[in-house]
């Protein structure tokens, strides 16, 4: 199995890197990974992940919901509970930032589907891209959409997009900059790019440590905080307008650490902590579990 050892920080380059944390992926593969921290930019990244052709196999399992759409055990039928709701907020800020009741929109790492859904029976014209092809099938046999595969991503024409969106994706990505520069490329002049990311500064990141599910090791390659992303940003001519809390993913992402921490389900200490992390993201935004950033071209 091919793996990526990296020697310096990938978002500055910065050589002043060392490992925080040893953690293992506790959701398909049982292996142990490092967490290494960047002292100059605060990213963080997975050490040593496997790389492009050697990542399939840790996607593989039924409880991987945003590609097998399960809705088994408890916390698998909240989460589709949630995205209900989740998604016409999604509608909705995609309407407000771009300022378009349509328009084309672009999703990157579509799943299987359920968003672009959303989005097209509003009006828009909608391009999916998703890399498991389960997940296309999926979605084909469900919603009828035709996803493409990530390569289709450097076919689309220039400044083709008003909007660009990417639900918990971004972490997922190897070719990290590479994306970026195409992002920029694509979106119109006044076009939006949405980025949602876990935060591993938020109270229930520091409260689980090892055992937050939102590090999800060794598929989240990347974990940011708002330092870092605004850092990276700004390296591909992007500029940070927002950042938004998606205020719900810290209840899910506590019931399934509790789940990890203690071999069972906790719901009551998970819904103490998501509510601990929520109230301390009131006083400060930028410390909610999950955090959208609304970027726009400098």
């Amino acid at each position: 199995m091919g793996s990526i050892h990296i020697t310096a920080c990938p978002i500055c380059a910065a050589g002043t890197i060392h490992p925080v944390l040893e953690l293992q992926d506790l959701s398909v593969s049982k292996q142990a990974f490092a967490i290494w921290e960047c002292e100059q930019c605060s990213f963080r990244f997975t050490q040593d992940i496997p790389d492009q052709a050697a990542i399939a196999p840790f996607y593989k399992s039924e409880n991987y919901i945003s590609h097998s759409d399960t809705n088994k055990g408890f916390i698998n039928r909240l989460y589709h509970l949630v995205r209900r709701f989740t998604l016409r907020g999604k509608r909705t800020l995609v309407e407000r930032e771009s300022a378009k009741s349509s328009g084309r929109l672009l999703d990157v790492g579509a799943g299987t589907g359920a968003f672009l859904m959303e989005m097209k029976a509003a009006g828009w014209n909608v391009t999916g891209l998703e890399p498991d092809a389960d997940a296309r099938i999926l979605a084909q046999s469900k919603t009828g959409l035709l996803l493409q595969e990530p390569d289709t991503l450097f076919q689309l024409p220039a400044e083709n997009f008003d909007v660009i969106t990417l639900w918990h994706v971004l972490e997922h990505v190897h070719s990290l900059h590479e994306y970026l520069d195409k992002f920029h490329g694509l979106l119109k002049r006044d076009g939006v790019l949405l980025i949602a990311v876990p935060n591993y500064t938020s109270g229930d990141a520091h409260h689980y440590q090892q055992y937050w599910a939102a590090y999800d090791v060794p598929r989240h390659l990347y974990h940011f905080s708002p330092k870092a992303m605004r850092t990276l940003m700004e390296k591909h001519s992007f500029r940070v307008m927002r950042i938004l809390p998606m205020w719900f993913d810290s209840f899910y992402v506590s019931m399934l650490s509790e789940t990890y921490r203690k071999g069972k389900s906790n719901l009551a200490a998970a819904f103490w902590q998501g509510l601990k992390s929520n109230l301390a993201a009131m006083r400060d935004r930028e410390k909610a579990s999950s955090l959208i950033y609304v970027i726009k071209k400098i």
